[in-house]
């Protein structure tokens, strides 16, 4: 999967055991650490150069524009933030924001016109998110990642995944799609394959699919080490250039007539310089303005710092980011890479794990994959046109597949038939709205639910919460009900304490305790349990959970009256 923010390591994570207690490996010297971001970062901008491409180009923007952000994230960021593994860039999880905007603002296929005006008219959207990236980060808004449900931000990124496939299925295929909204995409998808599809493109396409589903269980020595996207690359290429795909030429199959030609593979300038481009600020403060920028900000900014979360739990030298900080940096490069006519971009978290496997040490290995990114965009941008285009929409097929897997409705299930129910309708909510209306659907579904469970409505804004000194610590007990919209109340004030001592939560007097709370609260013992201290949580044989799962919902049996002992 590429692009996909809490896939690899998550707060929705079958397994919440504590971190296992692990000696830190050295950093080694200077010398040393160069050597190894060096060689992590080229071994990064291998996989990085095709994914940026084809990320920019399924946006609506020139598939170099990737790049372009891509190399001022590994540049700039390593210097601006305390992130040190994570890498910056474009990511698939922003394109049906980036593209929505694109349509929104006039893209229309084959007019170079409207979609050189809408791009530039994206790019001054990008200018301005940027900017509020930046306010948000010096305001302390690092918190953004812990305001929605998990189920929500899961079911969000699935219906991500299924608009990601409606929409490349058909470029893959070599066909034209009509329709602009994800359900028409989907309708369509059988009259592209029987009547659309373009046989030499396809042949292409699926290839490339098919390998990247494949590539994963090949165990052939040094073959294997290779990245599925490069190796996509390298074949699709190679059956190009046997299909004549550059020469404009039409043949002849089954008694229909196709047409082929360089359209079918990536446009890119003739020079570095060639590739900016400068925004349009004429309609960036209209409504449809405002809208984009409340999106790039609200769903960029949300999928960077979970990112940059997870990265963190993969490090091994345990290193913490500082959230604030690593959104500053991700709202500075973002300004600068829209100035340069570059995509929005976030810690990416699938380039971030390669760069762990292949040995980085420090921030600096970002910088290297930049700066590789540089140097073949300024020395042989004539190599990327003979990438095809399906190729790279076969990659982002592969991707909005992993996305929405089905063993994402299969956890959700797990647990708890209400999970289940508010994940599909963050789905279906976005497919039929937009993704800002899907996650609002998502969240009232949730809340409606914890209403049914007879919650107050004051505890759904202000947790009731009695603290107490013990024998074994700080007990701090849960009066009413935890639920996703006071995990932010809680978790400062757990983080307030001393940390010389133990900290106990008693969730023996809540009525309800949800999904969200109970994970985040995993989450953080495991967190604490890394640098040495020590969260407890009990108080939940009382309650009844919605399914096996032991972070399920928790509702108290009974009207038990509401007792709090002093410690």
């Amino acid at each position: 999967m590429f692009g996909c923010p809490l896939l690899e390591k998550s707060t929705m994570s079958d397994s919440h055991a504590p971190v296992a207690s692990r000696s830190v490996p050295e950093l080694g010297n200077w010398q040393a650490r160069l050597k190894s971001d060096a060689t992590a970062g080229f071994l990064v901008f291998l996989i990085a150069l095709p994914l940026c491409l084809a990320i920019a180009n399924a946006s609506c923007f020139p598939p170099v524009a990737g790049v372009i952000t891509a190399i001022v994230g590994g540049i700039l960021t390593p210097f601006l933030t305390n992130s040190q593994l994570t890498i910056k860039g474009p990511a698939a999880g922003l394109i049906v924001i980036v593209a929505g905007c694109a349509l929104a603002f006039g893209w229309v296929p084959n007019d170079p016109t409207a979609q050189w005006n809408a791009y530039r008219s994206v790019l001054a959207v990008g200018v301005v998110a940027g900017v509020i990236q930046i306010l948000l980060a010096l305001c302390k808004m690092g918190v953004i990642s812990e305001v929605f449900p998990t189920t929500v931000v899961h079911g969000m990124l699935a219906a991500i995944g299924v608009i990601i496939m409606a929409k490349q299925s058909h470029l893959m295929l070599g066909a034209t799609a009509q329709g602009k909204e994800p359900l028409h995409l989907i309708a369509e998808i059988p009259h592209s394959i029987m009547h659309g599809m373009n046989p030499a493109i396809a042949l292409i396409g699926l290839t490339c699919l098919a390998i990247l589903f494949v590539w994963p269980y090949v165990k052939i020595p040094y073959l294997s080490r290779l990245p599925g996207p490069l190796v996509v690359v390298a074949v699709s290429v190679t059956m190009a250039y046997f299909l004549n795909i550059d020469q404009l030429h039409r043949y002849t199959l089954g008694g229909h007539q196709y047409e082929v030609s360089e359209k079918f593979l990536v446009a890119v300038p003739g020079s570095l310089l060639g590739a900016i481009a400068t925004p349009d600020f004429s309609k960036v403060f209209t409504g449809t303005g405002i809208f984009w920028i409340v999106m790039f900000c609200l769903i960029g900014s949300l999928e960077s710092v979970l990112s940059a979360k997870a990265v963190d739990l993969l490090d091994p030298w345990k290193r913490k980011t500082n959230f604030d900080r690593d959104l500053l940096a991700v709202g500075v490069a973002n300004t600068v890479a829209a100035l340069l006519g570059g995509l929005p971009m976030i810690s990416e978290i699938v380039r971030s794990r390669a760069n762990i496997d292949n040995g980085a040490r420090t921030k600096f290995s970002n910088m290297f994959h930049g700066l590789f990114l540089l140097g073949f965009l300024g020395l042989l941008p004539s190599l990327i046109h003979r990438i095809p285009l399906a190729a790279l929409a076969a990659m982002l097929v592969y991707t909005g597949s992993r996305l929405a897997s089905y063993k994402e409705f299969m956890h959700s299930y797990k647990l708890g038939i209400d999970q289940l129910f508010v994940f599909v309708a963050t789905i279906v909510g976005v497919l039929a709205t937009d993704l800002l209306v899907g996650i609002l659907i998502g969240t009232c579904v949730e809340l409606g639910l914890h209403l049914l469970r007879g919650i107050s409505f004051r505890s759904i804004f202000s947790p009731n919460i009695k603290t107490t000194q013990s024998d074994e610590g700080i007990v701090v007990n849960a009066i009413d009900s935890l639920v996703f919209t006071t995990w932010i109340w809680l978790k400062q004030r757990l983080q307030a304490m001393d940390d010389k001592q133990k900290v106990v939560v008693d969730l023996s007097s809540a009525r309800v305790v949800d999904h969200t709370v109970l994970a985040k609260l995993q989450d953080l013992k495991n967190d604490w349990f890394v640098v040495g201290r020590t969260l407890d949580i009990r108080g939940l044989e009382s309650h009844k959970s919605m399914s096996a799962h032991p972070l399920s919902c928790h509702r108290k049996v009974g009207r038990d009256p509401v007792v709090v002992t002093s410690a």
